[in-house]
């Protein structure tokens, strides 16, 4: 593959109104104003580490090279801004090409554009095809990596390079008739094959996917997002939860609550030494949050009936059937994982999640979701950091607007 970026490394030579950036790189005033509460604004401490990262990087590995006097290298070509640009260029057309390759650039492949959950093709190693031994396939190929002589792969690129497109009544073809299509080519862990994973219909675009993922985490390692994309989530964090609680309760009520729901085994998700719960794209609260907001919400009464039942529990089930021992003898069958979260979601329930969506859409500031929505429709896409933060908006506020009408619904 090394021959193979050798003819392709032009094409990164692209003009800065056609790079396309990560949201680590952004910055000024409209971006603090107009990704303020998104869930990329509530990872900029990622981004800033990611900065810090990129900056460490260049100092230990480019700053020698530039200083080294033999390489006669222009210190102003090689500045951190440049290599902050370049990073963002090999990073944001990187993607999962499989599980020996991890992360990287392949080449033609940023002719495809990335389409959430609906890819046509994929690109992966010949030799991890299933039926194939990971492990083994693992192993042999760092045994190749050890092994291999650069004379021989050049040579062997230098066999394939008898690829050509041809064209027939104005469409086009890959003719690889020459190609060494021989069986030896499933142990060479230098060779990518690109596989259609479903039928695509003539004339229509073919699409690769960079994995499934929010468009937050698209600004962020991409810059661009996705309308209607089906893994967008927004975050409630814990520390919003236990403060809407000690406004209602005091600070000790709500720790005692929020001692209770751990000692029953429960926990949010955890990223960054931050704890938070999700809310689905289409409105839903992850159920941890429901039972802590049911456990705040519990008469003193039954609170101190069921804190005196609780000694030790060894899954969900049991937590639940201690919970739901007020409400008519309620169980939750054993052996099963799923919950009905109509029990739970009682009047209070619903009124505390209101609660939490009113803090929360607080936090974009005074513009409505019909001002944004107005802004992004008038929005120009040349725009692009502007228009793909009012994108993430919008889709952010239509979810809390989803939860909302969820908890109502109740």
């Amino acid at each position: 593959m090394r021959k193979a970026w050798g003819r392709h490394r032009p094409g990164l030579d692209i003009c800065k109104s056609c790079l396309r950036e990560s949201a680590c790189l952004w910055s000024g005033l409209w971006m603090k104003s107009t990704l303020i509460s998104t869930e990329l604004n509530c990872t900029r401490q990622t981004v800033k580490e990611d900065k810090s990262h990129i900056y460490e990087d260049w100092k230990e590995c480019i700053l020698p090279l530039v200083d080294f006097g033999p390489l006669k290298l222009n210190p102003k070509s090689f500045q951190v801004e440049q290599y902050l640009a370049a990073k963002s260029l090999v990073s944001s057309r990187a993607f999962e090409i499989d599980d020996y390759h991890g992360y990287g650039m392949v080449p033609l492949a940023d002719l495809f554009n990335h389409k959430t959950g609906a890819e046509d093709i994929h690109f992966t190693s010949v030799c991890s095809h299933p039926g194939s031994n990971d492990g083994d396939n693992i192993e042999s190929n760092d045994e190749y990596d050890r092994n291999a002589d650069e004379d021989l792969l050049t040579e062997n690129f230098h066999s394939r390079d008898s690829c050509s497109l041809t064209a027939d009544a104005g469409n086009y073809y890959l003719n690889c008739s020459d190609v060494d299509s021989s069986s030896n080519s499933g142990d060479d862990p230098m060779i990518l094959e690109l596989i259609l994973v479903k039928d695509v219909k003539a004339g229509d675009e073919v699409f690769n996917t960079y994995g499934s993922m929010g468009n937050a985490a698209l600004l962020h390692r991409y810059g661009f997002t996705e309308p209607d994309n089906p893994f967008d989530i927004v975050n409630i964090e814990l520390n919003l939860v236990t403060k809407w609680s000690s406004s209602l309760f005091s600070a000790r009520y709500t720790r005692a609550r929020l001692l209770f729901w751990r000692r029953l085994g429960f926990s949010g998700c955890i990223s960054h030494s931050c704890e938070y719960f999700e809310i689905s794209s289409d409105g839903e609260p992850q159920l941890e949050l429901v039972i802590l907001l049911y456990i705040i919400c519990l008469p003193e009464v039954v609170y101190d009936k069921l804190n005196n039942r609780v000694s030790s529990v060894e899954n969900i089930n049991e937590s639940m059937n201690i919970l739901l021992l007020h409400k008519n003898n309620a169980e939750v069958p054993l052996g099963t994982t799923e919950i009905d979260k109509d029990l739970l979601l009682t009047k209070n329930v619903c009124d505390a999640l209101h609660s939490l969506v009113d803090i929360r859409e607080s936090f974009y500031g005074q513009n409505s979701l019909e001002d944004d929505m107005e802004a992004l429709r008038t929005c120009c896409m040349r725009e692009r950091k502007l228009y793909h933060s009012l994108t993430l908006r919008v889709t952010e506020r239509r979810i809390l607007k989803k939860l909302r009408t969820y908890a109502s619904s109740r």
